[in-house]
């Protein structure tokens, strides 16, 4: 087992920041992490990489207690924070070269990361000197630098522009051909991307923990729907076998329902009913989005 967690408990004050939380990551997996702002993610990677102590339960990466055996789990962990800290004054090599100096590895791995991770053309100018999207490649860089077991990622392309995006989410998968990857984003298409399983909180709480497959097989039936008119949230409530309602606009709604029987032709009696028209009525698959937008409540 590369990462167990087994009953986590965080206080920060009368904030309960994790609540008995307990999961496990096997080798190999790419696993995404995903809640709202404050829902304890951030809180979790630093306990799981010794930065931080929980307040009960017990948490394990690569079969070494974070609390009893810090140091090992310091070995086997490469980390990269959410606010990645650099020494912009430093050049990208010198930089890497004192990193290594610290984790006792070789010289020719900083060579190694520096390829892995795309810097090359940027690899002989200082770190303050780099663009966003390259100073999160040379975290990334000094995350992989002593070639740890297990990698944890937290919000690694915040702040990134698309094409950024793109090109540390390659970095990643790269990275993750061996090696177990946890990491934490708001970006629900970089979980679709790059990861195989997904692990939702809210509120300090597990909400969901499954396959990125299973979470996403159609258990619901996914309408978005137009009218011409504004509608009010105690109107569409009305609606048979509603499951949940988002609304887009005024007169925008995406609405999930508990059957498999066709709704549409409810939503049109619905309408003229109400002395509304439907503009636009389409049948939706049930994405990632949605799954979150149910689990952390934000309907």
């Amino acid at each position: 087992m590369s990462i167990e967690v087994n009953n986590i408990t965080k206080m920060y004050g009368s904030q309960k920041a994790l609540d008995n939380v307990s999961f496990s990551i096997n080798k190999g997996e790419i696993v995404g992490f995903l809640g709202p702002n404050g829902a304890g993610k951030s809180t979790l990677m630093k306990i799981l990489t010794t930065y931080i102590s929980a307040d009960s339960g017990s948490a394990a990466v690569n079969g070494h207690d974070v609390s009893a055996d810090e140091k090992a789990v310091q070995k086997s962990v490469g980390y990269l924070p959410e606010h990645n800290p650099l020494y912009l004054d430093l050049y990208v090599r010198e930089y890497l070269g004192f990193n290594a100096d610290v984790h006792k590895v070789g010289k020719s791995r900083i060579e190694d990361v520096i390829r892995l991770t795309g810097l090359t053309p940027e690899s002989h100018k200082k770190i303050g000197q780099l663009s966003k999207g390259y100073r999160q490649r040379v975290g990334l860089a000094n995350a992989l630098l002593h070639d740890p077991e297990v990698l944890i990622l937290d919000e690694p392309t915040t702040g990134l522009d698309p094409n950024q995006i793109v090109e540390i989410r390659n970095v990643i998968r790269n990275a993750g051909k061996d090696k177990t990857i946890f990491l934490s984003t708001h970006i629900m298409q970089e979980v679709e991307a790059i990861c195989d399983r997904v692990i939702i909180i809210d509120q300090g709480q597990i909400k969901a923990d499954n396959r990125l497959e299973k979470l996403t097989e159609v258990e619901q039936q996914i309408i978005e729907v137009e009218f011409d008119k504004a509608v009010s949230q105690d109107l569409i409530n009305a609606l048979p076998n509603l499951h949940y309602s988002n609304k887009i606009s005024d007169t925008n709604w995406e609405l999930a329902f508990t059957t498999t029987t066709d709704m549409r032709p409810s939503i049109f009696d619905f309408a003229q009913e109400n002395g509304l028209k439907t503009l636009q009525v389409n049948q939706k698959n049930k994405n990632l989005e949605t799954v979150f937008r149910e689990m952390t409540n934000k309907k």
